[in-house]
This record gives C-alpha cells, structure tokens and sequence, in this order.
C-alpha cells in the first residue's frame, strides 16, 4: 500500500508562484510514476504534469507547459511541482498520483495511477 499527502498549496495573486510537494510512503517499489492532477469546481479531473521513475520523462498539459515543472527526489520519496506565472484558470484541488503506466500515452490518464493523494487547494486570485 502507497500512501501519499500533498502540500503547499494555498491563496496567491496572478503572477505568482507555489511549489506543491508529494510525500510518498509505504510500499512505492520501482519503476513508479508519479502525476499531478487538478480539478476545478464542477469540471471533470485533468491531467497537469507527470515524471517517471527516474525523473528522465517528464509530461505537461499544454495549458501548464513553460509555467509548470515536475521533479523528483527518489531518496526522499517526494515529487514536487513548481508552478510559476499563476494564472485564476490554474485554480482547483491539486492530486498526486503514483502508478506505473503501461505505454507512455498512458501517462495523461488517471486511470494509469493506481494511488492517489487527498489534495491541496491552490487558489490564485486576479
């Protein structure tokens, strides 16, 4: 069993920046990634951002690309995710996520990832 607690999140103007964090713990085993998904009030869930194991690929959403960047520590079992230039649309509960997907066009889809955090509120204000 994985279990996973995001934090950092919290209220920021436009233009600004959040570092989220991803604590793993438990059994993660090899070859694990790890995702960022976000969800806003009254829309569906939406893939952000994902890195593999090794931290050597690494995906974003067309809406995030060049604002938002995925790293990992494997010795700390962490994920973070940097997000810059905030925008009020980035605004939703942010999940992490741990699985190991199939084929790489796997990585967008939540139902490649088998653990999932319980979220962090990211508000950005205009």
């Amino acid at each position: 069993q994985v279990q996973l607690v995001e934090s950092g999140g919290g209220l920021v103007q436009a233009g600004d920046s959040l570092e989220l964090s991803c604590q793993a713990s438990g059994r993660t085993g090899s070859s694990t990634a790890m995702a960022w998904f976000r969800q806003a009030p009254g829309k569906e869930r939406e893939f952000v951002a994902a890195i593999s194991w090794r931290g050597m690929d690494t995906y974003y959403a067309d809406s995030v690309k060049g604002r938002f960047t995925v790293s990992r520590d494997n010795a700390k079992m962490t994920v973070y995710l940097q997000m810059n230039s905030l925008r009020p649309e980035d605004t939703a509960v942010y999940y992490c996520a741990a699985g190991r997907p199939a084929y790489s066009a796997d990585s967008y889809q939540p139902r490649a990832y088998t653990y999932w955090g319980q979220g962090t509120q990211v508000t950005v204000s205009s």
